[in-house]
């Protein structure tokens, strides 16, 4: 499931910023794959302080741990690639404040790091609101890192607009 065309980058974080600051909600990201990219491009909108809270960029194990207290033993039996350690990654970067929505994305951007299991282009997302719920799914991407990591930073806005559309 690709990123729906037609909706730039920006046009995504517009949404978005309507919606977090009608709900006087702030975002969070939590990113491995993505590098900072999601951060930055809600960044890019001017006014962006009133809705964004911060980005934390966790590419190691070591990382996700220290930073966004991702247990040890989930990374040990999931690996970084997974539900579990995205959504991990989720609520380690909502937790302490209240209001906060979240979006972790983990994966293998390529051109190598893949696995029979874990392929190239794999990228799991996992989206927390302030209620307390927390949605993830995967998606295999197609392309170069590039493509790969511009379609997840799409996928990953798509995914928090949708669910706060319905929360």
């Amino acid at each position: 499931m690709a990123a729906a065309s037609g909706h730039s980058l920006a046009d995504r974080v517009t949404g978005l910023a309507a919606r977090l600051g009608d709900a006087g909600q702030r975002l969070v990201t939590a990113e491995s794959c993505t590098g900072g990219w999601i951060a930055k491009v809600c960044t890019d909108q001017p006014g962006s302080s009133a809705w964004f809270e911060e980005g934390v960029v966790t590419y190691s194990n070591a990382a996700k741990q220290a930073r966004l207290a991702v247990p040890a033993d989930t990374l040990a039996r999931h690996g970084a690639v997974s539900a579990a350690t995205a959504e991990a990654m989720a609520r380690g970067a909502q937790a302490g404040i209240g209001g906060r929505v979240a979006i972790a994305t983990t994966g293998v951007a390529g051109p190598g790091g893949g696995s029979a299991d874990k392929p190239v282009g794999l990228v799991w997302f996992a989206w927390a609101l302030p209620a307390g719920q927390v949605a993830s799914e995967s998606v295999r991407f197609e392309g170069d890192r590039d493509a790969i990591r511009r379609q997840s930073v799409a996928h990953a806005l798509d995914g928090l607009l949708m669910r706060l559309s319905t929360a």
